[in-house]
């Protein structure tokens, strides 16, 4: 018996890394839904991002403006174009790290660890700054960098000095040696202006979880440079809580400062920045509950559905922001979740792209034609479901 429904399918993806973009996830979805409902239905498409790559394109797409440039230095100093965006009536910036400090743009290059530097996000905040920003929203993650923001605080005017008064080196291999820090010339702007700082992960500052050891590797760290690395953030860390009147594990211990490098740090310290989980500032930001509330199905999805994901990251958040009655389908690339996982967390059911054995090179190359054939199966059992004639 028919069901007199007119659907509303809402895609709110993540992106598939290194495969999709969440724009281009969400609009794969809907062209399956269109396949069978055609313009019996209404289409929403949110990109959304938990607050690492990605969220710059999410905050762009839901606000419907263009990204803006800014000539800046990579994590190694050399020059590079990078994006932010400013919210309609200009006053909130949306400033990604990683268009200026991520591991992608020193990829053709040793990596340098103790060097790479964060001074380039601070060249991004200062031209939006520019452009008559009083917010700014810093999203952080895939950084190639470990020096605790202190980079981003040198361009905005703060001096970083060892014991003779002189600049100490640039990146981690500084931390140790900065005795005193000037924040007497920190650009007025910046410090009157509100921070927010996106985290996408609950690691603390240092120690066996922090942001040394757990992240260093993979921005090129030895052994011997995570202790070096550790050992500064630590440092940093007691000279900021000292000014502060606070003890040293106030910051060492926080949950989330273990992001990018240590990027919290300094902005809570010196800018009085708070922190948030970066997939609720997307939320907060583009108001997601009311628009996924007029939805009568909402497809959301990522590379893989594992325990992360439901817990603090986009699809944790498409669940908690979805009317009770809504059923919430996950595509993935992989999901690794039991069906009792996944009905514990929120989620209706899962669905993989992968129509079988396969390699990942070939299901990154076809992914949204996949993740589009998937979204179509989902929305045919969709339709019976309403008494709807979705074919045979």
């Amino acid at each position: 018996m028919a069901v007199n429904v007119r659907p509303v399918i809402v895609a709110a993806p993540d992106s598939f890394k290194g495969s999709c973009e969440a724009i281009d996830a969400a609009h794969a979805m809907l062209d399956g839904a269109r396949a069978v409902f055609g313009d019996a239905a209404e289409y929403v498409a949110i990109p959304l991002a938990d607050g690492g790559e990605g969220t710059l394109d999410a905050m762009l797409a839901a606000w419907g403006v263009d990204a803006r440039t800014a000539q800046v230095h990579d994590a190694i100093g050399r020059p590079r174009t990078a994006r932010y965006g400013l919210s309609p009536d200009g006053n909130t910036a949306i400033v990604e790290a990683a268009e200026a400090n991520g591991l992608p743009w020193v990829s053709d290059v040793d990596l340098r660890p103790l060097d790479a530097s964060t001074e380039g996000v601070g060249e991004i905040v200062l031209a939006a700054l520019d452009r008559g920003a009083t917010s700014i929203l810093l999203c952080i993650g895939g950084s190639a960098t470990s020096d605790g923001g202190t980079g981003m605080l040198r361009a905005l005017g703060v001096h970083f000095l060892d014991a003779a008064g002189r600049e100490v080196p640039r990146g981690a291999a500084g931390l140790s040696q900065i005795e005193r820090i000037d924040a007497s010339r920190l650009d007025p702007r910046a410090k009157n202006a509100s921070w927010r700082i996106a985290v996408d992960v609950n690691f603390p500052l240092t120690g066996p979880r922090g942001a040394a050891a757990v992240f260093g590797p993979q921005k090129g760290a030895t052994q011997a440079d995570i202790e070096v690395i550790d050992a500064g953030l630590a440092h940093l860390a007691a000279l900021l809580a000292s000014g502060a009147g606070i003890a040293a594990s106030k910051y060492t211990d926080r949950p989330g400062f273990g992001a990018a490098g240590g990027m919290p740090l300094t902005g809570v310290a010196l800018l009085d920045a708070e922190t948030i989980a970066g997939a609720d500032l997307v939320s907060e930001t583009i108001g997601l509950p009311g628009l996924l509330a007029p939805a009568t199905l909402v497809l959301t999805g990522e590379g893989r559905l594992d325990s992360q994901s439901v817990n603090g990251k986009v699809i944790d958040l498409v669940v908690r922001s979805t009317p009770a009655d809504v059923p919430v389908v996950v595509i993935a690339g992989s999901v690794a979740l039991s069906a009792t996982e996944c009905r514990d967390a929120g989620v209706t059911a899962a669905f993989s792209i992968a129509p079988g054995p396969t390699t990942l090179e070939d299901l990154i190359a076809t992914a949204p034609t996949r993740i589009a054939e998937t979204a179509e199966q989902v929305c045919r059992l969709y339709a019976r479901s309403l008494g709807l004639d979705s074919g045979r």
